[in-house]
């Protein structure tokens, strides 16, 4: 039974990771740039949902649509504050300066917040389930993917069948172009940077009943999300997906037979080999450059 629950454990928490990368990914494939604050914006959406649902008690729905909101207004401001100054300025500071945000937020929500971990009430998703080959599955633990797919396959319609999609992704390719044809391109890296935020808000909130929620939540699944869309190839949106499912099951895989002790250990050293043997990712590709 061991190695089942691992993958069905493992199936959840690579459909979050993945979740999270897309996050990198829509960014990346607007401005060229990612918000390495997007591990805290994930800690963000599971503090807020935690205080307005369980704090204030407001019902569920409305902690969660305002705790999304706040998260995609955090990534607005995010490229606002800490990416738009240094592209302008032909800077990459801008990633110094995300990661700098992101540890401001982590330090705000320290002095609200509190230190002490906090945990969701328990609730039919974590609580009711039904067994198949004798081992419980939640039904958190098929929402994770659903949502993590469901968005990977809107990504993926949006981008290739309609115009609003297509228009998003010329921006990085000509931003003089995309203007001439009447494209805002600053509305649409603030959207890219907007949807980051979302994406992270909503696995923050789902991944929140099956973890403790404090300031600090945020930081290694940050990184784990973006080596998972290193993995894929951040400009393949599909690919950082598969990554995402591939890094979480081996992460439980590795757990359930050597022990957490091992578990980052073996991962990472497993996403540096991969990444020696395949420099642009898993599904990526060498950029194509034009002279």
């Amino acid at each position: 039974m061991l190695i089942p629950s691992a993958l069905i454990t493992g199936f959840g928490l690579g459909s979050m990771y993945g979740l999270l990368a897309l996050g990198f990914y829509v960014t990346y494939a607007v401005s060229n740039t990612v918000n390495f604050a997007q591990g805290s914006t994930m800690m963000l959406g599971a503090v807020l949902t935690f205080t307005f649902g369980v704090t204030l008690a407001w019902p569920i729905w409305a902690a969660v649509i305002i705790s999304l909101a706040a998260c995609a207004l955090w990534g607005v401001v995010v490229e606002r504050i800490a990416v738009r100054p240094f592209v302008a300025r032909g800077s990459g500071s801008w990633l110094m300066a995300t990661v700098a945000l992101g540890i401001v937020l982590e330090n705000v929500v320290l002095f609200t917040f509190g230190k002490d971990p906090r945990g969701m009430p328990a609730n039919w998703l974590t609580t009711d389930g039904f067994f198949l080959a004798g081992i419980k599955i939640q039904p958190l633990q098929l929402l994770i993917p659903l949502a993590g797919l469901s968005i990977a396959i809107a990504l993926h319609v949006v981008s290739t069948r309609t115009r609003y999609g297509k228009a998003l992704l010329a921006v990085v390719q000509n931003s003089d172009a995309a203007r001439l044809m009447g494209i805002n391109v600053t509305v649409a890296v603030m959207a890219a940077f907007a949807a980051s935020g979302l994406f992270a808000g909503i696995a923050g909130i789902l991944i929140a009943p099956l973890f403790t929620i404090s300031s600090t939540m945020g930081t290694l699944f940050g990184i784990k999300a973006f080596a998972v869309a290193i993995l894929g190839g951040i400009s393949n949106p599909w690919g950082v997906v598969v990554a995402g499912l591939i890094y979480g099951l081996a992460e439980a895989l590795i757990t359930a037979l050597l022990g957490s002790t091992y578990t980052q250990i073996v991962t990472f050293s497993l996403v540096i080999l991969a990444l020696t043997l395949w420099p642009h990712g898993l599904f990526g590709h060498a950029a194509v450059k034009k002279v």
